[in-house]
């Protein structure tokens, strides 16, 4: 089984958030795991952030799809 994390950069975080989650919604069966991170003090909370999605299986029409408005990297395992 292969297990594909993608880290997905999110400039103007609160502006695409909803385009985003639309996206990754459409791949919610393959997407095992989701975790946001984003720079944050009392004083500051960024507009940008990474997500970093874990993809259980063939990640390609994902990676497609993210390919078409956001930056990404990718590690993939074999287990």
């Amino acid at each position: 089984m292969t297990v594909t994390i993608i880290g997905v950069c999110l400039e103007n975080r609160v502006e695409t958030a909803v385009d985003f989650q639309k996206l990754i919604t459409k791949f919610g069966c393959e997407i095992r795991t989701r975790i946001g991170l984003h720079p944050s003090n009392r004083e500051v909370c960024l507009n940008r952030g990474i997500v970093l999605l874990e993809v259980n299986g063939d990640a390609k029409l994902l990676k497609e799809e993210l390919s078409k408005e956001w930056k990404f990297q990718t590690m993939e395992f074999e287990l």
